[in-house]
């Protein structure tokens, strides 16, 4: 019994941060300069950290509407993304 609960808690502990790796792959994918050529260096980090960050904020940024459907700007922004964020 010992051992099948130590067998699943690490097929378990390699299991979970795999989307975490796609999402980066994808975002190493589409590091790119206007030209289609790839970056490097610190080009590259910055475009991998703001698709990271968009990836993860794009949801409630996305809510963030008036009721009119546009979309909400400074302080009404931040307490909207606030808000959906569960208030973080």
């Amino acid at each position: 019994m010992k051992k099948i609960i130590l067998a699943l808690s690490l097929v378990f502990s390699f299991a979970l941060p795999i989307p975490a790796y796609a999402d980066q792959a994808a975002c190493e994918a589409k590091a790119v300069s206007k030209e289609g050529k790839p970056l490097y260096g610190a080009a590259k980090d910055a475009s991998i950290k703001k698709c990271m960050g968009a990836a993860a904020n794009s949801g409630c940024e996305a809510k963030a509407v008036s009721k009119d459907g546009k979309p909400l700007y400074g302080a009404a922004k931040e307490a909207s993304i606030k808000k959906c964020e569960g208030g973080k």
